[in-house]
C-alpha cells in the first residue's frame, strides 16, 4: 500500500500571501487629515522676484453650517501685480483691484494700484459641508523680498457666522486662536533673473509641472521594481512548495 504524504499546499499558499502582505507594504499611505486651521502653501518656486501658485486649503469647522464664502487679503505694502485664479466646480471668484496707499517700486514700474482681494462664493450644494475642506488657488508675483507675508482669510458660514483668520503669531511663539496664514518668500539664487517665471508655473502647469511629473514617474519606477521583485519572490516560494510536493508524491 503506498503511502501519501501530507500536501503542501497551505504551506505554499502561505508563502505566497506572505509575499503578497510584503507587495502590500511598498503602497503609498493613506492621505492625513486636512489642517485645523485655514493655511497657505506655496509651491517650491516662492522666491523673491519670482512667481509661485499659492494654495488656501479652508476646513470647514462647524458642525452644523457650511461655508458659502471665501475672501483672502492681498497685501499693500509689498502689492503683488500679477493675479490670477484657478477654477473651482460650483464657485464663482472675482478679483477686486484697489488704489494704494502710496505708490510702491515692483518689478521695475511704478504701481499706484494693485489687487487687493479675491473673493470665491459658493453656488447651490458646492458649500463646503462639516468634515470637509476645499482648496483655493491663485498664481501670483512678482513676489516681494525675502521674508513672511500675511495674507488673512475671512471665512463665512451658511448661518452668518464670519471668522476672520488675522492674527499674527506673537514674539513667543504660541498659536492664537485664529492665526492668520503666512506666505514664506526665500530669497532667489544668487544670477536667478526668474526668465521664464510667470503666472503658469508651478503646480499643474510650467516648471512646476514637470518637476511633478519627474518626481511621480521615479516614485513608479521604484514601486514597479519593488513590484518586481515581490513577484519574483512568490514565483520562487510557489516554485519550492510545487517540488517538495511532487517529491512527497514520488515517495
Amino acid at each position: 500500500m503506498t503511502t501519501r504524504t501530507p500536501s503542501t499546499r497551505p504551506r505554499g499558499t502561505a508563502l505566497a500571501g506572505a509575499a503578497l502582505a510584503g507587495g502590500l507594504l511598498v503602497s503609498p499611505l493613506a492621505a492625513t487629515p486636512a489642517d485645523a486651521h485655514v493655511r497657505v502653501v506655496a509651491d517650491a518656486d516662492a522666491t523673491s522676484g519670482g512667481y509661485s501658485v499659492l494654495t488656501f486649503r479652508v476646513p470647514n469647522e462647524s458642525d452644523e453650517a457650511s461655508t458659502t464664502r471665501v475672501v483672502v487679503e492681498l497685501p499693500q505694502d509689498t502689492p503683488l501685480s500679477s493675479v490670477r485664479t484657478r477654477p473651482v466646480p460650483g464657485w464663482t471668484v472675482t478679483v477686486a483691484r484697489a488704489p494704494l496707499p502710496s505708490p510702491v517700486e515692483v518689478g521695475g514700474a511704478t504701481l499706484t494700484e494693485a489687487p487687493r482681494t479675491v473673493t470665491w462664493t459658493a453656488q447651490g450644494d458646492a458649500a463646503v459641508g462639516p468634515d470637509q475642506y476645499q482648496d483655493f488657488a491663485l498664481a501670483v508675483g512678482p513676489l516681494p523680498a525675502p521674508g513672511e507675508v500675511l495674507l488673512p482669510v475671512t471665512q463665512t458660514y451658511s448661518d452668518g457666522e464670519v471668522v476672520r483668520w488675522d492674527e499674527p503669531v506673537p514674539a513667543s511663539g504660541e498659536e492664537p486662536e485664529h492665526p492668520a496664514p503666512v506666505l514664506a518668500v526665500a530669497a532667489a539664487a544668487e544670477g536667478d533673473d526668474h526668465h521664464g517665471a510667470g503666472p503658469g508655473t508651478g503646480p499643474g502647469t510650467g516648471t512646476g509641472a514637470a518637476a511633478a511629473v519627474t518626481t511621480a514617474d521615479g516614485t513608479a519606477r521604484w514601486l514597479g521594481g519593488a513590484g518586481l521583485a515581490v513577484a519574483v519572490l512568490a514565483a520562487a516560494a510557489a516554485g519550492v512548495a510545487l517540488g517538495t510536493v511532487r517529491a512527497g508524491r514520488r515517495r
